[in-house]
């Protein structure tokens, strides 16, 4: 079950006149816009089916909403007489007693609609371990969101993107939460006196009773549905879900416009562009243009060669002829006509699952069964797999050589990114001595490249065996196991970890949209010129994405070959 709970608005000035929202819940079709919409978002959107069935929400009907007790006479007037509104007094354990709960309560903040990652959310709950669990839904922890990073006196030190929607701890918030969770076992302790109006006296409750309360974030978006701005965005994704409860679909007016199935008057010389919601009884003349989205209450008039665009039109608002209503919510009493600014493309959600979407945009795509998109996986596979096969009786001898060179494990595993950023262990013959990154800061000063990566000649981290084995390339061959694995691929960018991607943009995300390879064109290719090694870096890596060909990886293979010929010759 579900308490989308509304709280009376402090700020002395909205007080002294109709808030939107309270004016929503108690008009059509804003009303409907509200119940339907917000409880989609803040209900179906949580999870999987199994999720919601978990926390008792099989339907928007386990939503109850509840209201300040100074909103139920003019929600008495509305057209169903406030049905699922209740003042906040009037919620106590013992109507929660009577109602299917699931494993949690889940409380919302009912002044906004607030969109979280479903399955991310999911893993909090099983492994959080606290009682009560209050969440805030944010953008900036949203996949492929960058955010900077500063020390401690505010020195920038780069910028990490995030290419997975995150939490993180935070601590606990002095106002209401966009959600509470509750175990089930606790709600009758924690709500034993109905909702309080604080969030503090909850938080006092719940200590007092020696219960766990955590917070956290969450990657999310929220829409403020005391806005103008947030009822249209919320309308709009409504309607664009193929059965929105209590709305009727009208094709004849337009590919995206829903009625409430009452009677209107609506001319057929009427034009109608983009999702509009209309009322009942509501007259639009001939010669009229309703661009969307837009909201027309019930009883509402658009005269003659009037236009309404991205607006809210009142109950019994009535729009001049010729008249032009832009960004502006007009005709509610006791609320003068106001504007807004015009909502950007991309503001509130696209749609309910635009939290756990993953944007390619950032990344360079192909057909799908185009040399990148499919064969070239199954080469590196079949690749792979051949030369661990030849070279299975050796992998021994250097495994036994490393061991006997220094003490410390034979492979060396380091996190690096992938394939659209996603992280996995890359595994090399272990040719330095344990330790060695711990003084690799101490010895930056000496570093020969420019550029985020360290080498220096003479390197005293490294061991004898190491030697040969950098040498000859043969401390890569186990990084043909990551190949197999799908991690890396033969020909590719040099994987890298975090911290080296973080220093250029559009280097970064164009070397992520393949897999990084064991050899590349950057290795085969730099000149090692002083103050050049990063630009060349940046520049074959972007030049072997552009050009990516089966020609071009036999190309680089075939020099690659005649480079470790020639190095382990050198050697002897």
């Amino acid at each position: 079950m579900r308490l989308i709970v509304v709280r009376e608005s402090r700020d002395a000035t909205s007080a002294a006149m109709t808030g939107l929202l309270e004016y929503a819940l108690s008009t059509d079709p804003l009303r409907r816009v509200v119940l339907s919409g917000a409880g989609h978002l803040n209900c179906t959107v949580l999870g999987s089916r199994g999720f919601s069935n978990s926390l008792g929400l099989v339907s928007q009907s386990d939503c109850l909403w509840v209201v300040p007790p100074s909103w139920r006479q003019r929600l008495a007037y509305g057209s169903d007489g406030g049905q699922g509104c209740t003042a906040v007094s009037d919620v106590t354990s013992r109507d929660l007693k009577r109602s299917r709960l699931g494993a949690w309560l889940v409380v919302s903040n009912g002044r906004s609609a607030a969109h979280v990652n479903g399955p991310l959310l999911e893993s909090v709950l099983a492994q959080c371990g606290a009682d009560v669990l209050a969440v805030a839904a944010t953008a900036d922890l949203l996949a492929y969101r960058e955010r900077v990073r500063l020390t401690e006196k505010d020195d920038l030190v780069g910028y990490r993107r995030f290419y997975r929607d995150s939490m993180e701890p935070i601590p606990i918030p002095r106002g209401w939460p966009h959600h509470l969770f509750i175990r089930k076992e606790c709600v009758h302790t924690v709500l034993a006196d109905g909702v309080p109006e604080e969030f503090g006296t909850l938080v006092e409750r719940c200590r007092g009773h020696q219960l766990g309360v955590r917070a956290v974030a969450v990657a999310g978006s929220v829409i403020d549905l005391d806005t103008p701005e947030g009822l249209l965005s919320l309308s709009e994704i409504l309607l664009k879900q193929t059965h929105a409860p209590g709305l009727y679909r009208r094709p004849d007016l337009g590919p995206c416009v829903f009625t409430t199935g009452r009677d209107e008057h609506i001319s057929g010389e009427a034009r109608f562009i983009g999702p509009v919601l209309i009322g009942g009884d509501v007259c639009v003349e001939p010669g009229a243009v309703i661009v969307g989205p837009s909201i027309l209450s019930d009883r509402c008039t658009v005269c003659e060669h009037a236009v309404v665009d991205s607006s809210i039109l009142g109950a019994e608002a009535m729009i001049e002829a010729n008249a032009t209503v832009k960004n502006a919510v007009d005709g509610i009493p006791d609320r003068p006509p106001e504007t807004f600014s015009s909502l950007a493309e991309g503001d509130g959600l696209d749609d309910s699952t635009s939290v756990c979407s993953r944007d390619p945009s950032v990344f360079r795509a192909w057909p799908r069964f185009s040399y990148a998109g499919c064969f070239k996986r199954i080469v590196d596979a079949v690749a792979a797999a051949v030369v661990l096969i030849l070279f299975m009786p050796i992998i021994p001898l250097i495994a036994l050589a490393v061991k006997m060179s220094s003490p410390g494990p034979v492979f060396f595993k380091h996190r690096r990114q992938g394939l659209h950023g996603r992280f996995f262990n890359c595994i090399k013959f272990r040719t330095m001595r344990v330790g060695a990154d711990d003084i690799q800061d101490k010895l930056r000063f000496v570093c020969e490249v420019d550029g985020p990566q360290f080498k220096m000649a003479d390197d005293p981290r490294i061991s004898t065996v190491g030697w040969f084995l950098r040498e000859t390339y043969l401390d890569e061959i186990p990084q043909f196991f990551n190949v197999l694995c799908g991690e890396m691929s033969v020909v590719g960018p040099r994987p890298s970890p975090e911290s080296e991607n973080t220093l250029c943009p559009s280097w970064r995300d164009a070397r992520l949209s393949v897999r990084p390879g064991i050899t590349g064109l950057w290795q085969i290719n730099r000149t090692r010129r002083p103050f050049k090694d990063f630009q060349e870096w940046i520049q074959f890596d972007t030049q072997y994405v552009r050009q990516l060909s089966p020609r071009m990886d036999l190309w680089i293979c075939w020099r690659t070959f005649r480079k470790m010929l020639e190095s382990f010759i050198h050697q002897f």
